[in-house]
């Protein structure tokens, strides 16, 4: 528990220090002392109480709602207005007219906020002529810090527009500008143009093979070193006989083939649209679980929100593609113990399969009578392995944010929707922590998370209704790893 705190305590304030500390003059430990409150309450409860005595459901409801609210209050009480006024003189231009309309005066802004406007007259002219009124009616151009937004009417279907704009925009304006086609909370759509920025990094500067493989081997290393404690086989033992590491390569092999292959689905992925991306990455870690996972980084925008779900779902499927046999095969491997009489969150020795219905249907397939409601599973190494496999497939599923479950409901559904979703979300699994506790670190750390998916270029285009029904499953597969086997189904695979 306490290995948990830990980790929760880092990564909340990693959070805190890249997403938050420039907005607000609220001292940083404050406001990670605010949203680590529950956490705190929860461990020391347990510390003078024991584990067998539960936190009241109310202090613990209490508690999450009390904490963000505190956050909120003290971020806001501090926060900075980072945005440059944007007061225009009460001046206008003189009105134009041309072919019999009449052209909509628009405020001359100071000379101060000149500097801002990434366009001048003539180039606004320019960008206006790109916009024909039977694709997109151009009704007004606004001027932002670093970058131009053009409302209108869509007059065509969206895809179509986008490319004819882009290529004429392109065509007066080369690639100075990055074109982004997005919808407005009333989703009205709306061109963005900001400056695109040099791209000076060549894809053989991404690819280091050599660190890669450096990387992965330290990961080897570590992850076995870890697999030999899952194998019962102690520190000194290894000590004196090196030979028995060989002991948690089968656990070392199967996390990292399937953490491989997860980042390996969204590299090849990325690589089939011309995506710029790195090469993936494995972070070693030499105690929990032997690595902190695998990234890669991806340096070019999505082109439109079909590539963006590509990408996105290629991971999660290709890592459970490998997850499902390697855990069926340590399942076989592993043996059935009487179930503890307090069972803990995550009990390799004594696992209760039935904390997931993905699991719990592995388990009666590979072990089948053997299987009964008073039973658990002390589990192989490899299978430890797979059940890692289903919790990091289950996270990257959770549809909020920059997770690939947000990039995919952000595809499927657009940006502002998938806003809502991941609001919705975040209370959602919060709820279910509260029947599986496995997830209670997760679900606090949603909401550290921003809800808000950076667009696509094209971000009004919408999928064909393959890729949606494919979201829709890969949604149902979160659910099913993440919810408990529900009593009718334990009954009907005579587990009772």
């Amino acid at each position: 528990m306490i290995l948990w705190l830990l980790l929760l305590g880092f990564i909340t304030y990693i959070i805190l220090r890249q997403r938050v500390a420039h907005l607000t003059r609220t001292p940083l430990w404050v406001l990670w002392l605010a949203l680590m409150a529950p956490a705190f309450l929860w461990i020391a409860w347990f510390v003078i109480h024991g584990e067998d005595s539960p936190l009241p459901t109310e202090v613990a409801l209490g508690s999450f709602v009390v904490s963000p609210l505190i956050y909120w209050i003290l971020f806001f009480w501090g926060r900075r207005d980072i945005r440059p006024p944007l007061e225009q003189d009460p001046g206008v231009t003189p009105a134009r007219e041309s072919a019999g309309i009449k052209a909509v005066s628009r405020p001359v802004p100071p000379a101060s906020l000149q500097e801002l406007r990434a366009l001048n007259d003539g180039e606004e002219q320019e960008l206006r002529d790109c916009f024909d009124w039977t694709v997109y009616a151009l009704h007004q151009i606004d001027y932002r810090p670093q970058a131009v937004i053009c409302r209108g009417q869509l007059r065509s279907p969206p895809d179509s527009a986008y490319h004819k704009i882009r290529a004429k925009i392109e065509d007066k304006f080369g690639d100075r500008f990055l074109i982004i086609f997005q919808e407005d909370f009333k989703g009205q759509p709306f061109f963005i143009l900001v400056p695109n920025p040099e791209q000076a990094v060549q894809l053989d500067d991404l690819n280091k093979p050599g660190l890669a493989l450096l990387l992965a081997g330290i990961t080897l290393f570590t992850t076995t070193l870890v697999g030999t404690q899952i194998a019962a086989v102690s520190p000194e033992q290894v000590q004196s006989d090196p030979e028995l590491l060989l002991q948690g390569l089968p656990y070392a092999v199967a996390l990292m083939l399937i953490l491989g292959i997860h980042e390996s689905g969204h590299y090849f992925a990325a690589a089939f649209y011309k995506i710029k991306t790195t090469l993936p990455y494995f972070i070693p870690f030499p105690l929990f679980l032997g690595t902190f996972g695998a990234f890669i980084k991806m340096r070019s925008p999505m082109p439109n929100r079909k590539v963006l779900f590509d990408i996105s779902i290629a991971g999660p499927l290709a890592g459970f593609v490998v997850t499902l046999p390697l855990l069926w095969w340590g399942l076989v491997h592993s043996t059935v113990v009487p179930m503890p009489e307090n069972p803990i969150m995550f009990q390799i020795t004594a696992l209760d399969p039935k904390t997931s219905l993905i699991l719990t249907f592995l388990s009666k397939l590979a072990l089948g009578s053997q299987l009964t409601l008073t039973s658990a599973i002390n589990l192989h190494p490899v299978a430890v392995a797979g059940c890692i496999g289903l919790i990091a497939t289950a996270l990257n599923l959770i549809p909020v944010g920059q997770l690939d479950g947000g990039h995919i409901i952000h595809a499927m559904f657009g940006q502002v929707k998938a806003t809502r979703i991941g609001q919705i979300t975040r209370i959602v699994f919060l709820g279910i922590a509260w029947m599986q506790r496995v997830w209670i670190i997760w679900a606090l750390l949603l909401f550290l998370m921003p809800v808000v998916d950076s667009p696509a270029l094209n971000d009004v285009s919408e999928l064909d209704n393959r890729r949606d029904i494919l979201g829709l499953l890969a949604i149902a597969l979160l659910l099913a790893i993440v919810l408990p086997a529900p009593r009718l189904i334990t009954q009907w695979l005579n587990i009772i």
